[in-house]
């Protein structure tokens, strides 16, 4: 792992254009809501966040006049209901808006909704941020490519998240990494090979350890842990391929170190191997959705012209397909290497067909 600067510009939102807004439409991502992010934007002041260790989380807790709070309110449980129930107003009685935090940090600016149940106080969290084409092409090819599945909803310069839970992997490598069996810290290699080879697949940047959560899922008498993308604000927009794997990035050296510890070359071949397939299995399942999302992708503008270029000539070396040399948009990239995978998996599978003379019904 080098000290090399990765990312050094901001990257600028770009609109939605009319084939995705149709999209979004027809998968039943676009619907009126009846707030905006804008309208969040109205705050009358602020207070900071901090954690349970006295840290600035970088988000602010905002508030708002009287006059405006009860309105604000009303138009989030509203957001809540359409976003997790069946729209309506009839469950307003049981929620509590319990607070509205605000991120500064970052290209998307979120702001994050804490909703309670006022009857047994269970709460969950959902984000308002604006409108950007390439997160939206990062959420759905999450939704149809990776093992989870992702509610969002889209209204004009509006977008409405889910809350992805887990452990946060910055404060995941800090706090409980180092308490971890060794058979867990190989388990956790294991998975972030798979998470690493999905992230470049796929062409999603970014994902220091503070974008992506872990998630520990209780399985007999131990504990499995799964690595999950939270931020795809930094979909197919950078030129450096590195970029897109997360091992070259300093906030992720722990685990490069824990990979290189447990595992041997022979397994991270073989994990690689396996999430390449998985996904070359889902873009066939996927069926025409994937086809025509990739399909407005490559028409759209979601990227420079000069990380275009840089990063069709980095994957034209590592594939040696002279195909990515032709690129002029970021969708025709990421259509080819999505094609890539496919023809690979496709090529191998019916090679061992043919060399181990299985019969196929």
């Amino acid at each position: 792992m080098s000290g090399e600067r990765l990312m050094s510009k901001k990257k600028p939102a770009y609109p939605v254009s009319p084939k995705l807004d149709s999209y979004l439409d027809q998968y039943n991502r676009k619907i009126e809501i009846p707030i905006f992010y804008e309208d969040l934007l109205r705050f009358a002041g602020s207070v900071v966040v901090y954690d349970d260790d006295g840290n600035d989380t970088l988000w602010v807790r905002v508030y708002y006049s009287d006059s405006e709070r009860l309105e604000i309110d009303e138009s989030l449980k509203q957001v809540y209901s359409i976003l997790h129930s069946d729209g309506s107003d009839r469950i307003f009685q049981y929620l509590n808006i319990d607070a509205v935090d605000y991120c500064t940090f970052g290209n998307s600016k979120p702001f994050r909704i804490k909703v309670r149940n006022i009857l047994n106080d269970n709460f969950l969290y959902f984000y308002i941020k604006k409108t950007d084409a390439s997160r939206i092409y990062g959420l759905e090819l999450e939704h149809m490519l990776s093992p989870y599945h992702l509610n969002f909803l889209v209204h004009r310069d509006t977008l409405i998240e889910e809350h992805i839970a887990g452990i946060p992997g910055d404060v995941f490598i800090k706090d409980m990494l180092p308490n971890c069996t060794e058979s867990e810290k190989a388990q956790l290699a294991k998975e972030f090979v798979k998470f690493n080879e999905r992230c470049m697949i796929r062409l999603l940047g970014d994902m220091r350890s503070y974008n992506y959560v872990i998630v520990p899922m209780h399985d007999f008498d131990h504990v499995v842990y799964k690595i999950r993308a939270i931020d795809f604000d930094q979909q197919s927009f950078e030129g450096n391929l590195k970029v897109y794997r997360p091992q070259f990035f300093k906030e992720n050296y722990i685990m490069v170190q824990m990979v290189q510890n447990k595992l041997q070359n022979d397994s991270v071949d073989q994990y690689k191997i396996e999430e390449r397939s998985i996904v070359a299995k889902r873009i066939i399942s996927s069926g025409d959705r994937i086809n025509r999302l990739v399909n407005i992708c490559k028409a759209d503008n979601i990227s420079l012209p000069e990380n275009i270029e840089l990063l069709s000539k980095q994957i034209y070396e590592l594939t040696l397909d002279v195909n990515f040399k032709k690129c002029k948009t970021m969708g025709q990239l990421l259509d080819l290497a999505l094609d890539f995978v496919k023809r690979n998996y496709q090529d191998v599978s019916m090679k061992q067909i043919i060399e181990k003379k299985i019969k196929i019904p």
